[in-house]
């Protein structure tokens, strides 16, 4: 049996997500004849048409999980590796992030230390031919260019690469090598006290990409902390537990887990931890799950810091990977985990999974998302942190201090945009109009000045797109200034990375500007030590 990992994730097939806490992975390889297999011998000898066998086999699996719990789940051979890449830190690949933008596949970046970077592959440029045939203008998608981009380490992939005010295309070959999937997204000082990290999920490498963060914040005087896991959908337990060490003194109660097979394990805090003083935030909603809830809990439970935003998605339950003998893996819940106050956050599915998985939905469409609502906080048990407040178990992490969703024009009109993809293309169109300009800045709190320069051009763009589109009862003006400061935040990624996007567009997010008005109150802070 190899090393088992925890793993929290968090599997919701309608916001693309997966979530579930797992322990990674094991061998399992079950041989014995059953009633399953004799009906499927039975239909493969007497049934009228062909049958295709591992088909049936894999429904059958699938449904036998489908009456156990909404987390534990089959994974095809073909795509077990893939599924466990985000968490792994990697793949083997060139080492490019892309967009398709006129039917040509355009990059956006040549990752840091990765195969494209080294052999000079810029921003802008596009790739027009893979190993010598053409896949521009043949209306190709992301998953082929993922086919033809990625491979084994060591092998070979030549790109045709039309590069701008050159006049001929230029030729790439390049050796595909272990590309590094980031998993902590940004982290910069807002100001000259206050900090800010974002983890997008907990995979093998985010405990290390945390403390480096932290680090340098420390060394940049950094006093407060916002932790930022809205949407973080979890991960590796023990990323969970690492980062929340480093968070909480002496040698407290971090989380435990129990099921009938397994026995309760608990963690520990077991070093001095980089930030165990200084105020702490971490903002949550509905999109956290998992290993992001095991952090808020426990630092809610400790009365180390306060949590803030919206109710959490609500996933307790533990999975751990079994490799079939095909190649094919399951990851099957085998414990609950619980916060150091002893309540499993868990919410109810009841062997529905299409309504448990239209819950986050329900709650948009109640109003939760925009008004507090307690009673659907004081319906579950209630439980005592160490300071004495009053939290629930069931349901998720409720927050501390409430923010509501933007569920009006805002988030309507961008999303409405999004899914047309036009702002990443207004965003490409002036990036490339405005290069030179754009790639002389030197760091990231230069992009305003060189922004407010084209802002009146990119407003005329947005608003032809929005009447082209029919989207002109969406545009108030607040919205549109909402889609150019994404616009704005797009070209900032571009040049800066991830943390060149946040760092735009969270000025002007209300999470974080409560954050730091949190920060400076006294009354907020009475129950935290």
């Amino acid at each position: 049996m190899s090393a088992i990992k925890p793993f929290i994730y968090f599997s919701l097939v309608a916001f693309g997500l997966f979530l579930g806490i797992w322990l990674k992975p094991s061998s399992g390889v079950f041989n014995n004849s059953s009633p399953i297999d004799e009906a499927i011998s039975l239909a493969k000898a007497a049934y009228v048409d062909t049958i295709n066998e591992q088909q049936l086999k894999q429904t059958a699996i699938e449904s036998m999980l489908a009456n156990l719990d909404p987390h534990s789940v089959y994974i095809p051979a073909k795509d077990l590796a893939e599924s466990n890449e985000p968490l792994e830190g990697g793949f083997d690949g060139i080492g490019v992030e892309f967009n398709i933008y006129k039917d040509t596949i355009l990059v956006v970046s040549s990752i840091n230390g990765g195969p494209s970077q080294s052999a000079g592959i810029i921003s802008g440029d596009k790739i027009v031919k893979v190993n010598n045939k053409i896949v521009a203008g043949i209306k190709i998608t992301n998953e082929q260019v993922m086919k033809l981009l990625k491979g084994p380490k060591g092998t070979k992939v030549s790109l045709g690469i039309q590069r701008r005010n050159k006049a001929r295309l230029l030729s790439f070959e390049i050796i595909r090598d272990k590309i590094p999937i980031y998993s902590v997204d940004a982290g910069y000082m807002i100001d000259a006290e206050n900090g800010y990290i974002k983890i997008s999920r907990f995979a093998e490498t985010t405990y290390d990409e945390f403390l480096a963060r932290l680090k340098k914040l420390k060394e940049k005087g950094l006093k407060n902390l916002i932790l930022d896991l809205r949407g973080n959908p979890g991960g590796y337990l023990t990323a969970a537990t690492k980062i929340t060490d480093e968070l909480l003194s002496d040698k407290k109660l971090i989380v435990y887990t129990e099921g009938l097979h397994q026995k309760k394990s608990e963690y520990f805090c077991e070093k001095e931890g980089l930030f165990e003083t200084g105020k702490l935030i971490i903002i949550i909603d509905e999109g956290s799950a998992s290993a992001s809830e095991i952090v808020s809990g426990s630092i809610q439970d400790s009365d180390r810091g306060l949590i803030l935003g919206r109710r959490s998605f609500g996933k307790g339950l533990v999975q751990e990977q079994m490799q079939l003998s095909d190649g094919s893996g399951l990851r099957l819940t085998v414990a609950r985990y619980y916060t150091p106050s002893g309540r499993c956050i868990q919410k109810a599915y009841d062997h529905d999974i299409e309504g448990y998985e239209s819950e986050v939905y329900d709650r948009y469409k109640n109003g939760e998302l925009a008004k507090l609502d307690s009673a659907k906080i004081t319906k579950h048990k209630a439980f005592k942190t160490l300071a004495g407040r009053t939290v629930y178990d069931g349901g998720g992490i409720s927050p501390d201090i409430f923010v509501p969703a933007d569920t009006g024009g805002h988030y309507s009109l961008i999303n409405a945009m999004l899914q047309e993809n036009v702002l990443r293309n207004i965003a490409i169109d002036l990036n490339e109009k405005y290069k030179s300009e754009f790639n002389s800045l030197k760091q990231v709190n230069d992009i305003d000045a060189a922004w407010k320069k084209i802002e009146k051009e990119a407003e005329v763009l947005v608003n032809i797109e929005i009447k082209r589109l029919g989207f002109t009862h969406k545009a108030s003006p607040p919205a549109v200034k909402q889609v150019l400061l994404y616009v704005e935040s797009v070209i900032a990624r571009l040049h800066f990375s991830e943390e060149g996007f946040y760092y735009i567009y969270n000025q002007k997010d209300k999470n974080i500007i409560q954050a730091l008005s949190v920060f400076k109150s006294k009354k907020e802070w009475k129950f935290i030590e």
